[in-house]
């Protein structure tokens, strides 16, 4: 559905889909059309397109795009950097307190402070991960980064951990509860009651707060870095 004043809409298939439902996804904006295996397309798209005072109310929520550019913010952690540009500077970014200097073409400055925060986070996150595997008396056999839409971390039988590098955006108590979630998971790989007693061991805060906090604003880390 591609009209005028329309957003695309992407059509799903889920074998556990008894009807046709519509959602806007909070993380991309995107308006994806949920259909169960056998159900026809057309008519459901021509439902879809008679939904649309719906899916503007709900385009409406998202959260706004936060653009990496000069004189512009960037959460990290407990601290707001705002991003000092000089194009006359050298190329490598440097963090002083609260202030991001970065020098270099205009063009490519957003590419440029993502890839800085994407380096920032594998480190810090390694760090924090050795920590808390070395409270838990577990190994981790790799630590790396992405960028996946529906989860924070994700914990590997063989060892390897994988985060969100939107986690270093994220506040400090938050980041240090979804490691100690992950490296929870080399002990348990399940989500049962001595799971959760070792999450509450490992981390220094309530779990349930951390878990709060990206329910209500982890859509928006999501648009860090969006021009629109």
């Amino acid at each position: 559905m591609t009209g005028s004043g329309q957003a695309p809409v992407e059509v799903v298939r889920n074998a556990r889909a008894r009807r046709a439902k519509l959602s806007v996804d909070p993380a991309s904006g995107r308006v994806r059309l949920t259909l169960p295996l056998r159900a026809p397309v057309k008519p459901a798209l021509l439902w879809a397109e008679g939904q649309q005072a719906w899916i503007e109310a709900q385009r409406a929520r998202l959260p706004r795009p936060r653009p990496l550019v000069p004189g512009g913010t960037v959460p990290f952690g407990d601290a707001l950097l705002t991003i000092d540009w000089r194009e006359g500077s050298t190329r490598r970014i440097v963090r002083e307190g609260d202030v991001l200097h970065c020098g270099g073409p205009r063009d490519g400055l957003s590419r440029r402070i993502e890839s800085w925060l994407k380096r920032e986070a594998l480190r810090v996150l390694s760090a924090e991960t050795a920590e808390f595997a070395a409270r838990a008396g577990v190994g981790v056999t790799r630590v790396a980064i992405g960028d996946p839409r529906g989860r924070w971390g994700s914990c590997a039988s063989s060892g390897a951990i994988r985060y969100s590098w939107r986690l270093i955006l994220a506040p400090d108590f938050v980041r240090r509860a979804t490691v100690a979630h992950e490296v929870a998971h080399r002990v348990h790989m399940n989500h049962g009651p001595d799971f959760h007693a070792l999450v509450e061991r490992l981390d220094e805060s309530d779990p349930a707060r951390s878990r709060a906090w990206l329910r209500a604003n982890g859509a928006a880390l999501h648009w860090v870095g969006r021009e629109s």
